[in-house]
């Protein structure tokens, strides 16, 4: 993008009463949008609040530590991968908190690689293989799976040695790849034997996301990290079941009796926040060809140009 390409302009006073006006839904990115780390960004609560005022519709989607995505009003729907869902929780009730109108709280969030698998009828006397967090094997038993590995993986060391033969359960039919701050040597050789040896086992990713705000004054490795792991060792490619993938948003269209489609793709308007991991340099780097229509500082941009 330059300065002088047609396609993407700047939130200001002058066009944000038309995009308001012209949308009935917003579709929220959360990490590094509506919070860092643990940290609630500033002017997030009142912004939501003043939408929702307005009759729009609001979609938060929770990716990078989680891949939630909750529906307020009508509907919530969580897909977490690899965030505990009780940090989830809170953060939720932090945002709620301010918000006037009431938000029931799901019992349960469910994981978009467990919804996955439900879907393509996954056999159920077959198991998973987890190289991520606690939250990805709880939302697998939800659904009615049996999932192995996660963090109690994370002490378990590879022996390296002649002779030496690793053993691996012939009955994984798939494989699970989210963050994992917990990833070793021996969850990688597991997970790398159960795709290469184990007929017709899936390689599924909870999401490829390079770096997240963990911290709300860093960046770290992201899920997309521990996947490019598997990638290397098993020349595959995995199935993605969260961003950018299509699943999540082809699985709420089914489910939504609505008429907004979410994403460039699907012909929605699309704003880039630039508190998250894309800096205004990289949105005007030449090479970049990925242009929102309007680009913004934070999310409270749109509440104070409105006002």
């Amino acid at each position: 993008m330059n300065s002088s390409s047609p396609s993407t302009h700047q939130l200001s006073a002058h066009n944000i009463g038309h995009l308001i006006d012209s949308v009935d839904a917003f579709l929220f990115d959360c990490d590094g949008v509506i919070w860092k780390g643990d940290s609630l960004i500033d002017g997030v609560p009142h912004t939501l609040d003043w939408l929702r005022s307005k009759a729009i519709f609001l979609i938060l989607i929770f990716p990078v530590l989680s891949s939630i995505l909750f529906l307020s009003i009508e509907l919530i729907l969580g897909l977490i991968a690899g965030k505990e869902a009780r940090v989830c929780y809170q953060q939720f009730h932090e945002i709620k908190k301010p918000i006037r109108q009431k938000v029931p709280i799901p019992r349960h969030f469910s994981q978009p690689a467990a919804m996955f698998l439900k879907v393509r009828k996954f056999p159920q006397d077959k198991k998973v293989y987890v190289i991520g967090g606690e939250g990805i094997l709880e939302e697998l038993q939800l659904a009615g799976f049996t999932g192995l590995g996660g963090p109690e993986d994370g002490e378990k060391t590879a022996e390296l040695k002649p002779n030496s033969l690793f053993e691996h359960d012939k009955s994984v039919g798939a494989v699970v790849v989210g963050l994992d701050p917990r990833i070793n040597y021996y969850k990688l050789q597991y997970g790398t034997l159960c795709i290469r040896e184990n007929p017709g086992c899936l390689f599924i990713a909870t999401n490829r996301d390079s770096v997240g705000h963990m911290t709300n004054l860093q960046e770290w490795p992201g899920a997309g990290c521990m996947v490019a792991a598997i990638c290397g060792s098993t020349q595959k490619e995995p199935i993605v079941v969260g961003k950018p993938s299509t699943f999540m948003m082809d699985f709420l269209l089914e489910r939504l009796d609505t008429d907004i489609l979410f994403g460039q793709n699907a012909g929605c308007k699309t704003l880039l926040v630039l508190s998250g991991v894309t800096t205004l340099p990289t949105l005007e780097d030449p090479s970049n060809t990925i242009l929102p229509d309007y680009y913004t500082s934070k999310v409270s941009d749109i509440f104070d140009l409105m006002s």
